[in-house]
């Protein structure tokens, strides 16, 4: 099975990208076969246009999970589900 994609999409200068950023890091490594690709919107014209006044975004494979805030709890179980 192939791993499960966490992206998460943010801007410099976010401190709310920060506190994602701290709480994704620390899910992701929790939960084994979950990779994960941190990406700014402002290198990415199509993100930046879609998802400018929502970062922090997390994506799970290619899915919007959750904007601004993360809750801990609800990306693990999430990526729970998807890796079992």
């Amino acid at each position: 099975m192939p791993p499960v994609a966490v992206t998460l999409l943010t801007k410099p200068g976010c401190h709310l990208c920060d506190d994602a950023r701290a709480i994704v890091e620390q899910v992701v490594g929790e939960v084994e076969g979950v990779v994960l690709d941190e990406r700014s919107i402002l290198d990415d014209e199509a993100l930046n246009a879609r998802y400018w006044d929502e970062i922090p975004v997390v994506l799970v494979d290619g899915a919007v999970h959750t904007i601004w805030r993360v809750d801990p709890a609800r990306l693990r179980a999430a990526l729970q589900e998807a890796t079992a």
